[in-house]
């Protein structure tokens, strides 16, 4: 847009020069056109190194920057939510929350966004509204894998421990070789008193990951854990 007073100045050439008026109206006319496709193309540009950062730490806040040229001109889906993702991973949950909701009017059909502002509602104790989220990223994506766990530890935080299982289940469904599933799911099963079951899925969790991906379980300090028979019975 910086560039229209130049195209007008170019306009405001001197009656006697009726050629090289012509000229101008027609470069005038060039430019004008082409203005779109290289808006394009910088919005293009701008959001491919925003996405290329995403998540990477020590990168926010040039990821906000490339998310505000964007912003600066046109409406982006994309520019809100690399600004949200980039506003959480610094601690503004708030701000995050904002710019996922912008990110959802643009485009109501992203997954990914409901399940960023779950976690963004969840940081902030918002477990129902946490819920609501991840609920809408699975009815866009069925095989929403991480929605599914989400909305498990999310129930479960509740108190639901039934509606957790039913969610860790579904994840292992998805995933079978989902060990975190396996052990929140073996956690809540203990705690409605199905120890045979809640083994059975520790050890299957233990089969599966080493004790760092699952955030430091211990099977020998998980209450009723001593319970587990030397050799469980498969899991279905």
């Amino acid at each position: 847009m910086r560039r229209l007073p130049a195209l007008f100045a170019a306009l405001l050439l001197p009656a006697y020069q009726p050629m090289l008026l012509g000229t101008a109206l027609s470069t005038a006319s060039v430019l004008v056109s082409e203005a779109p496709a290289r808006a394009q193309s910088s919005v293009d540009a701008l959001l491919k190194k925003a996405k290329a950062l995403q998540g990477k730490k020590g990168s926010e806040q040039e990821v906000i920057k490339l998310a505000n040229q964007v912003l600066a001109i046109r409406q982006s889906a994309d520019a809100y939510f690399y600004r949200a993702y980039a506003k959480s991973d610094l601690g503004d949950k708030q701000g995050a929350i904002a710019d996922l909701n912008q990110s959802i009017a643009i485009n109501p059909q992203s997954a990914s966004a409901y399940y960023n502002r779950g976690n963004a509602k969840d940081d902030l104790g918002d477990k129902q509204g946490a819920i609501a989220d991840y609920t809408q990223a699975i009815a866009i994506n069925p095989q929403y894998v991480d929605a599914y766990f989400n909305r498990g530890n999310a129930k479960s935080d509740l108190g639901d421990k039934q509606g957790a299982i039913a969610d860790y289940t579904q994840a292992i469904a998805i995933n079978p070789k989902d060990a975190a599933a396996y052990n929140n799911r073996g956690l809540d099963k203990l705690d409605l008193g199905d120890k045979q079951g809640a083994c059975l899925d520790y050890k299957k969790a233990i089969s599966l990951g080493s004790q760092s991906h699952l955030n430091g379980f211990n099977p020998i300090a998980v209450p009723g854990a001593a319970i587990c028979p030397e050799t469980p019975k498969p899991l279905p």
